[in-house]
């Protein structure tokens, strides 16, 4: 097996990278060690190097399991691009280019197939793979192998059979989206041997989460693309009717848009993903049969045109935003309205299903009117607290310090005002108590909101509420500020609705306990819509000028290979060239991305390209800031320690290094520095001399200037010889400075 040096020559060779990311290198080294492997990495995470690289690293081929024809595609063309023999076979080739690949195949002229499970399970394809000298398979987008999952695929479940007919050979399970019990069952399905398990962070630090309230949507959409003229997204609908007047609607004001659903004709479909991909499109107006396995990584933004079904559906869709690390928006457009919608269409769901879809949307909803900050909702729906590595024994990412404020959500960047909500929840919950006193028998949310706002429905007569001390009794609010109060008031554990075919709303406990004791209660106004379009998220600081000539050129180069612009190279690389104005091969070679092929196909273009400009404008000085706007500030300090961090700086005052701290503390030497980190924040003095030379130091804060202070994994890959620890550490020690 290669040691260290001999992986990051093939990382750069063919991918341009220095460095490898968390948790990518030790999944690699389990793999050529022969070794079953479930990994969960987030969307732009890295999840395809983590098989691609191993393939480059032995003889023999590599067989990954793939869903989608386009996400094939995608990845050997990207794959092509960077010099790595890679080839797929499905049912968009013709008779002659499939023969064509088989040969290749069986020459072994290929290190990587990907495939559909039903094309692999063929009799005849199953004896071919006997003779190509199969070394891995992996599966791609595992999840979907498992009922459990939010898109299960039956024909993933024939994928087992491959370990019966090729009992010697490894398996790599691979997702972005799976639950414990969803691993689980991936493990169970794949009959993955003792297989070594990867975690890493739910989080996408770069993303901004913002819920808006839905009043007239298509003008909140259309304010939000004309304050974002040069970036490009996706906008999910959940009907195809809503999609296809969403992309009319926007071509006729300008916007080059168009509709991606399952009713569009397949010719059509693959134009305008294809356009999409290609930045000839600038926004696609999509239902949830459009994005997976779309390797596009400078999407900037992801609306939610309508409430998705399901959380884990919503974090699968704003993932698609942001994959090449820059900032990007992820926008969901709530009304109760789309609740009231969504409650109907599941009384149209087998039995079975209806109890486990109204519990997924009631999350979804909590999510959508929560108060607290966004990201610790989101993660701690997959099990993980922000701030703090995944749990359950297995290798996770190291996770930044915790904190409950993540500076990147509505909620954190402009909290909600709150009020004393003391009298309207005495009077919610006075009107459930009174209800089921008269009846004895309990009633969903909106006949309570009827109640208290004097409604003379069919119901509330036929069952004489009218006669109530708590009918209409609530003037004060309308129905739907009655129904946020309601709903928060079950947020808050006062009152629990339960999920019946027909859910009733009923006092808990300490709902009583309020009640009878007339206890202030605090509420949370609800969302509403900005006043203004959101402002510009930020980017690398560049010379804009370059950076426009750059991606001019990429266009031309991509459109002259018949490849999306991305494939030449990412945004981000762009932008460091926009930067730093590299003049020599040796400079170029050292942007992220820069391979030994793509330095060869491309350098000689771009470097000229740079020259032309500089010959007639001078270079830009950029600040220490790496974005175009001032970052969110950091969060509040906090006032104590946990007992865990305490315990870290007890050794370390006491002089113990951090590997020694480690060992003691049987964990690794990223939480110790997570853990020192943590206490620089709240404000205790750690010296840095004690982690990094003078050299390392000076070397870090160029680094962090030239890159940003949120840039850290650009940092890392331009000091291959300092570890992540160190370098978050120097960071806060900085940033406290």
């Amino acid at each position: 097996m290669p040691d260290s040096p001999d992986l990051l020559a093939l990382l750069k060779q063919y991918f341009g990278f220095a460095s490898f990311r968390p948790l990518q290198e030790e999944i690699i080294r389990d793999a050529l060690a022969g070794k079953d492997v479930l990994a969960l990495l987030p969307t732009g995470g890295g999840k395809s190097l983590c098989f691609q690289l191993p393939a480059l690293a032995r003889d023999g081929l590599t067989v990954v399991v793939s869903p989608l024809i386009a996400l094939m595609k995608d990845q050997v063309d990207a794959l092509t691009a960077s010099g790595v023999p890679a080839t797929f076979l499905n049912s968009s080739l013709k008779a002659d280019e499939s023969r064509a690949r088989l040969r290749g195949l069986h020459n072994g002229e290929f290190r990587l197939l990907y495939a559909a499970p039903e094309r692999l399970m063929l009799s005849g394809m199953l004896d071919d793979l006997q003779r190509w000298r199969v070394n891995q398979f992996a599966i791609d987008e595992a999840h979907c192998i498992s009922e459990w999952g939010h898109d299960f695929r039956p024909e993933y479940r024939q994928i087992a059979q491959l370990r019966e007919r090729f009992p010697q050979v490894p398996f790599m399970a691979l997702t972005a989206t799976a639950t414990e019990r969803v691993r689980a069952d991936i493990a169970t399905q794949l009959k993955l041997r003792d297989p070594a398990r990867y975690v890493a962070s739910f989080n996408r630090p770069n993303l901004t989460y913002r819920i808006h309230a839905k009043t007239g949507a298509y003008g909140q959409v259309l304010d939000f693309l004309r304050a974002h003229p040069r970036d490009s997204g996706i906008i999910y609908c959940q009907a195809r009717k809503t999609a296809e007047s969403l992309a009319e609607k926007l071509r006729a004001d300008g916007i080059k848009a168009a509709p991606y659903h399952a009713e569009v004709a397949k010719e059509e479909r693959s134009s305008n993903q294809e356009g999409f991909l290609r930045d000839e499109i600038r926004v696609i107006c999509a239902t949830i049969a459009f994005g997976m396995g779309i390797n596009k990584p400078n999407v900037r933004f992801v609306i939610h045109y309508d409430l998705p079904k399901n959380i884990e559906g919503y974090y699968q869709e704003t993932g698609r935003a942001g994959r090449d690390g820059l900032p990007s928006e992820c926008i969901l457009l709530f009304s109760a309205g789309d609740v009231q919608k969504y409650l109907g269409f599941i009384t149209e769901k087998p039995p079975g299903e209806q109890v486990i879809a109204r519990e997924q949307l009631s999350q979804m909803v909590h999510y959508a009117e929560c108060s607290g900050c966004r990201r610790v909702e989101l993660l701690a729906y997959f099990g993980e607290t922000f701030g703090v590595p995944p749990s359950g024994g297995e290798a996770t990412e190291p996770a930044e310090a915790g904190t409950t404020n993540c500076g990147a959500c509505d909620n954190c960047l402009s909290p909600r005002a709150t009020f004393d909500g003391t009298v309207a929840a005495q009077k919610f919950m006075s009107c459930v108590f009174r209800i089921r006193q008269a009846g004895s028998f309990g009633v969903g949310l909106n006949h309570i909101v009827e109640v208290l706002t004097g409604a003379q429905s069919e119901r509330v007569l036929k069952w004489g509420h009218q006669k109530l001390t708590t009918y209409n009794i609530g003037h004060e609010h309308t129905r739907s500020e009655w129904a946020a109060i309601g709903r928060e008031l079950i947020r808050l554990g006062y009152l629990r609705q339960t999920t019946d075919k027909f859910p009733v709303v009923e006092l808990t406990n300490e709902g009583r306990a309020v009640l009878s004791a007339r206890t202030k209660v605090t509420l949370t106004r609800p969302v509403a819509a900005p006043e203004k379009a959101v402002s510009h998220v930020g980017e690398i600081a560049c010379d804009e000028l370059l950076f426009e000539k750059l991606r001019r050129l990429r266009k031309e180069l991509a459109d002259a290979r018949a490849v999306p612009s991305y494939i030449i190279f990412s945004d981000v690389a762009l932008r460091q060239m926009a930067r730093l104005y590299p003049q020599t091969e040796g400079e170029f070679s050292r942007i992220s991305g820069v391979g030994a092929s793509k330095l060869r196909d491309f350098g000689a273009q771009f470097l000229e390209e740079i020259a032309a400009h500089l010959r007639a404008n001078p270079k830009q000085i950029f600040a220490a800031d790496s974005f175009t706007q001032k970052p969110a500030a950091l969060p509040p300090q906090r006032s104590k320690l946990t007992e865990t961090v305490v315990a870290t700086l007890h050794y370390w005052r006491g002089g113990r290094t951090v590997e020694e701290i480690a060992r003691l503390r049987d964990v690794k030497p990223t939480t110790i520095y997570g853990h020192l980190a943590d206490a620089v924040e709240a404000g205790e003095a750690i010296d840095l001399n004690s982690v990094l030379t003078a050299d390392q130091q000076t070397r870090a804060a160029k680094a962090f200037y030239q890159f940003g202070w949120g840039n850290l994994t650009g940092v890392k890959e331009s000091l291959p010889d300092i570890d992540y620890g160190p370098l978050r550490l120097f960071r806060a020690v900085k940033q406290r400075q």
